[in-house]
């Protein structure tokens, strides 16, 4: 899916996905690292000035969901095997660059989906959001679970093909031409203004 017609700001959100230190870590240089900031940044301001909802999300565990994640699960067995991403250590806080205000939403999640038991999907629902704009980390992760659990259950979604990232780069280009335009609208972070009506250069 690539055309798409403009969206409503006060019936989405723009989700912004793990971007966290110890996540952006895994990107295999500090100029992507740098890139996708900025990108998300300047997609924050962009929602912002619009009116839509923000929505941060982060992956992060307490001991009680360390211990309650079965041997079963092949990605996360192994986080709580070696006890990563605790909830308050910083390296799982957001990035320094991405500052919440008042009025935005802030999810902790502790498997790949930004819907998976965390509640968003009710507290979008509570806010009239029917539109989801996504980007951040990873693709193979985070991004591809978190977008065809929306497509389930019918957002209309937005994916922002240039701000988002994987580690691996031989799972994140086949994803971006195969899996995810089948669930979401791609457009570049530069057409965010022409899709959220009222937006303009504003600053992060």
């Amino acid at each position: 899916m690539n055309a798409t017609s403009a969206l409503a700001p006060a019936r989405t959100a723009l989700l912004v996905l793990d971007c966290q230190p110890a996540v952006l870590a895994a990107l295999p240089d500090d100029t992507r690292r740098d890139a996708l900031l900025d990108r998300v940044e300047t997609a924050l301001a962009h929602a912002r000035t619009a009116g839509a909802t923000v929505v941060f999300v982060r992956t992060a565990f307490t001991e009680a969901d360390w211990d309650a994640v079965p041997g079963a699960n092949a990605t996360f067995a192994a986080v709580a095997h070696h006890r990563a991403l605790h909830h308050q250590d910083p390296a799982a806080a957001l990035h320094p660059r991405l500052v919440p205000r008042g009025g935005d939403l802030l999810i902790r999640k502790t498997r790949h989906s930004a819907l998976s038991g965390t509640g968003l999907d009710r507290r979008l629902r509570e806010h009239g959001i029917t539109a989801l704009v996504v980007c951040g980390l990873s693709t193979s992760g985070a991004v591809l679970s978190t977008v065809t659990d929306a497509a389930d259950r019918d957002y209309r979604l937005h994916l922002l093909s240039d701000a988002i990232a994987d580690p691996n780069p031989h799972a994140h280009d086949p994803l971006l031409h195969t899996a995810l335009p089948a669930r979401a609208h791609l457009l570049h972070s530069t057409a965010l203004p022409t899709l959220l009506p009222g937006t303009g250069p504003a600053t992060p």
